[in-house]
C-alpha cells in the first residue's frame, strides 16, 4: 500500500511535518506500507517551513526593520531548483501583526519596508524567483515601505522621501524608480493571496482590516483615500481582487514588481510536486488543527482533496477537533475525517506536543487497521 501524507499544522502544537510524522508512525503499526511525507501549507503563517522542509531547502534568517522601525530577525527559505534559486518569504516575519503589542497598533506607523529588505537580501543570495506569502499583516501602508527598500523614490511636493508607515502617504506628490535595485527586473513573483478585498473602498483593506490594525474611523478615511491617491498616482488597477492584501501590499507587488496573486495552497501544491507524488498512492492523507465550514474555502485539505480527486484517490482527513458544520468537507472530496481527541482533556493539554502527537499517531492506527 502507498500513502501520501499532506497535511497541514495543527497551529500552536504540531508543525506539519511532525503531524506527517505521527501520522506515519501510526499507519506503519496498523500494517505494511510505502509512505511518503509531503509538509505543505496554505501559503500563511508555516509556508517557509513546510516548503524547506518539503523541498530540502535551506532555511536562512536576516535583520530586517519591523513594522514599527525595530530590528528583527526574519526567516525565510531558499530552494535549488535547478536553473535558479527560489525563495520563499512570509511577509509576516518582517511586518506581521504578532510583531507588535496590542497596544501599540497603528497603521499610521507601521511599515513593510522590512519585507523589501528581505527581498534584497534573498537577491543577494542569488534567488530570483520568489514565493511570498502576504498573510497577517500590521500594516496599510500600500507596500510603500517595501517599495522604498527596493530602491523605489517616493517623494512629497519638495521633493523628500515620505516618511513611513500610511501616514507618509498623505504627503506623496511623485514616485521615481531611477534608484531601483538593477537585479530586480531579472526576478519573478509569486504571492499568495488568498483574499479578494481591492485597495480601497468599502471592500478595501483600509475599511475591512484597518480596525484590528489599530485604525479609528477616522484613519480608515483617511487612508483609503490617501491610497486612492497612491493609485492614481502609480497608475495601477485598485479594483483588482487582492490588491487589498496585506494593507495593499497586493496592489504593490502586483503593480510595480509585475507579480501573480495566487490562492496560496495552489502555488504551494505546484511547488512541492505533490500531484506527481500522489498520482500512484493507494491513500491520501490530509487535515489540519480544526475543521469547520470555513475549510473549503481555500485551505489545505480541500485542496489537497481536489487533487487527489483528480486521480480518484480515497481522501482521510486528521483533524485536532471538528465543528458540526465540517460534514460540509464531504462534499468536497474528503471521504471521511476523524478527529484525534480521544478523551476531554483542556485546550492547554489538547495542545501539548506530545499529547497531540501521540493522539495522532493512535488515531491512524486505528483508522488504517479498517484499510
Amino acid at each position: 500500500m502507498k500513502v501520501v501524507i499532506a497535511i497541514d499544522s495543527f497551529k500552536g502544537s504540531l508543525s506539519s511535518v511532525e503531524a506527517g510524522n505521527a501520522i506515519k508512525a501510526g499507519i506503519l503499526k496498523a500494517k505494511e506500507a510505502e509512505v511518503t511525507i509531503k509538509p505543505i501549507a496554505d501559503g500563511g503563517e508555516g509556508t517557509v517551513q513546510a516548503l524547506v522542509n518539503g523541498m530540502n531547502g535551506v532555511l536562512m534568517s536576516s535583520v530586517v526593520t519591523g513594522p514599527l522601525g525595530e530590528k528583527v530577525n526574519a526567516a525565510w527559505g531558499m530552494l535549488d531548483t535547478g536553473d535558479t534559486k527560489t525563495a520563499i518569504i512570509e511577509m509576516a516575519a518582517a511586518a506581521g501583526i504578532v510583531l507588535v503589542n496590542k497596544d501599540s497598533l497603528n497603521p499610521l506607523k507601521t511599515t513593510t519596508y522590512g519585507v523589501g529588505e528581505l527581498i534584497n537580501a534573498a537577491i543577494e543570495a542569488g534567488c530570483k524567483r520568489f514565493i511570498i506569502g502576504i498573510g497577517g499583516s500590521a500594516t496599510n501602508d500600500g507596500g510603500v515601505g517595501m517599495l522604498q527598500a527596493l530602491g523605489y523614490d517616493f517623494l512629497d511636493k519638495a521633493g523628500n522621501p515620505i516618511i513611513h508607515g500610511a501616514i507618509g502617504l498623505g504627503d506623496l506628490a511623485s514616485i521615481s524608480d531611477c534608484n531601483v535595485n538593477p537585479k530586480l527586473g531579472d526576478c519573478t513573483f509569486r504571492v499568495a493571496c488568498d483574499v479578494k478585498n481591492t485597495l480601497c473602498g468599502d471592500n478595501g483593506c483600509s475599511k475591512i482590516y484597518g480596525p484590528q490594525k489599530g485604525a479609528t474611523p477616522e484613519m480608515i478615511v483617511d487612508m483609503d483615500r490617501w491610497l486612492a491617491e497612491y493609485a492614481r498616482i502609480s497608475g495601477g488597477d485598485m479594483n483588482y481582487p487582492g490588491t487589498g492584501a496585506a494593507g495593499g501590499l497586493g496592489y504593490a507587488f502586483r503593480t510595480f514588481l509585475k507579480a501573480s496573486l495566487e490562492p496560496g495552497i495552489e502555488i504551494v501544491l505546484e511547488e512541492t510536486g505533490l500531484e506527481e507524488a500522489m498520482s500512484d498512492a493507494d491513500i491520501v492523507v490530509t487535515g489540519e488543527g480544526r475543521m469547520d465550514s470555513q475549510t473549503v474555502m481555500g485551505k489545505v485539505p480541500v485542496g489537497v482533496a481536489r487533487l487527489a480527486k483528480k486521480y480518484h484517490k480515497k481522501v482521510i482527513a486528521f483533524c485536532g477537533c471538528a465543528t458540526d458544520d465540517a460534514g460540509v468537507c464531504n462534499e468536497y472530496g474528503i471521504d471521511a475525517y476523524f478527529p484525534i481527541l480521544r478523551n476531554p482533556v483542556s485546550l492547554e493539554e489538547a495542545l501539548d506536543k506530545d499529547n497531540a502527537s501521540f493522539n495522532l499517531m493512535c488515531t491512524a492506527e486505528q483508522v488504517f487497521r479498517l484499510i
